[in-house]
């Protein structure tokens, strides 16, 4: 059985687990989603299936795009992303995976596209600590200091610095499946994930 699926964050909540602590959680809309290619040694090099999250206007998709459903019978996917696995013998094109691939008491990993944040200083972007309040010091308690000094008078590469922060691909790793509700196709997954309210979030089991 595949155990990935592409879905869509809906928001955060809190629910009371058996033990009566009250935990917090990530509402994620897991599927349905369609396989719409199955990638084989001897035809792609590798073993893979795509799945097609999400409906789509024909108007909104390129000319390949739209054919390449045709093709294959399948209404248009907003989303189309792939998975690796080990054997495709059990998959084939149009067989649906819900979020019934997962269970209460699984661990995946999620991985999206993380909130973009703009432009912001290093105290914010990499957890600096502020400079002392001293006399005359009104506008540098948040300021980086010095960049060249103590040896070398250069910047090396890589040094941190303020600049762009979020909207890269970030993969959380180890979230527990709290609840799973197979005909809503709906999951629980404890604590936050990357992504906006609405993003897409690829799940696989961890």
């Amino acid at each position: 059985m595949l155990k990935s699926i592409i879905g869509e964050k809906v928001g955060m909540t809190q629910v009371f687990d058996p033990k009566g602590n009250l935990v917090p959680v990530t509402v994620v809309k897991a599927g349905p989603c369609v396989i719409t290619e199955v990638r084989t040694i001897e035809k792609d090099g590798y073993l893979a299936v795509q799945l097609g999250f999400e409906e789509a206007l024909e108007k909104s998709l390129v000319k390949s795009k739209v054919g390449f459903f045709k093709k294959n019978s399948i209404s248009p996917k907003k989303i189309v992303k792939e998975f690796r696995v080990t054997d495709v013998s059990a998959f084939s094109v149009g067989q649906e995976i819900k979020a019934s691939v997962f269970k209460v008491g699984d661990y995946v990993n999620v991985s999206a596209l993380s909130k973009g944040k703009g432009y912001a200083g290093v105290i914010k972007r990499h957890n600096f600590a502020m400079q002392p309040v001293s006399h005359g010091q009104s506008d540098r308690t948040r300021a980086r200091g010095s960049s060249g000094s103590g040896g070398p008078q250069k910047v090396f590469k890589g040094m941190k610095m303020s600049g762009h922060l979020g909207n890269k691909y970030v993969t959380i790793r180890g979230l527990l499946v709290v609840n799973v509700d197979v005909e809503k196709n709906v999951m629980l997954v404890k604590g936050s994930v990357p992504a906006v309210k609405n993003g897409t979030l690829l799940i696989s089991k961890g």
